[in-house]
């Protein structure tokens, strides 16, 4: 069985996310969270989130357990931006863009 989480417009663009998803794609969900727990980036907390919130939708909506769930797709697509200005000399601005992303994890059983 199939179980996915959902984190939208996370505030860190999805540039800055995919290096942390490549390093959890296709490990167990405890095995996730304990890469994800020391890796150095802050961004890592918002990943680890949402994979144990499609662990614990597993459990409780298909009573699997979180040992034997893997983590068989996740990636991040790019939501939209904030667009902001920046004042500049002489009376003129500069766009300021702020990407954010969407995180799509789906976990299921080991042996499906």
């Amino acid at each position: 069985m199939q179980v996915q989480a959902f984190a939208k417009d996370t505030g860190i663009s999805a540039h800055k996310m995919r290096p942390l998803i490549n390093m959890v794609r296709g490990k167990t969900v405890d095995e996730a969270l304990t890469l994800l727990r020391f890796a150095p980036s802050p961004n890592a907390r918002v990943v680890a989130k949402t994979v144990k919130s499609a662990a614990a939708s597993a459990e409780n909506n298909y009573q699997l357990t979180s040992a034997d769930l893997k983590i068989i797709r996740i990636y991040a697509n790019e939501a939209p931006r904030l667009r902001r200005f920046h004042p500049r000399s002489r009376g003129r601005i500069s766009p300021v863009r702020k990407d954010s992303s969407h995180i799509t994890v789906i976990v299921a059983d080991e042996e499906a």
